[in-house]
């Protein structure tokens, strides 16, 4: 899946790891929560936010590559689209949504957070 390809299923994904401290993790999920809903009512396909379980992992795992200190554990998180332009279409509408206005402060540090879009190259 190239360019603007429209499909069926999701194409494209916009995933984000964020080092949390344990003591926010109740804010961050009335802040994902509204998030859910936003990026639903605009369009996106799918939307999950997970909170590491088990952090032993495989690898460098994400314990170290989130930098995790003490007091602190990591959110997995993605949205699915059916491309990078329907993406861009639903991105676009959240940013303008007036629900989004409340959402002023971040219970994490934002300079942390990584977030990158995902061209899907295997599915079902």
């Amino acid at each position: 899946m190239t360019g603007d390809q429209e499909v069926l299923m999701p194409g494209y994904v916009d995933g984000f790891v964020i080092p949390i401290p344990k003591k926010q993790v109740k804010a961050y999920l009335a802040m994902a929560k509204l998030g859910a809903r936003v990026w639903k009512d605009h369009g996106a396909l799918g939307y999950r936010e997970c909170i590491a379980d088990d952090l032993k992992g495989f690898g460098q795992g994400f314990k170290k590559m989130a930098g995790l200190k003490a007091g602190e554990t990591v959110v997995f998180s993605f949205i699915l689209y059916r491309s990078r332009a329907h993406r861009d279409r639903v991105n676009a509408k959240v940013m303008k949504d007036p629900r989004m206005a409340g959402v002023t402060t971040m219970p994490f540090d934002v300079k942390r957070m990584a977030m990158a879009g995902f061209e899907v190259l295997v599915g079902w």
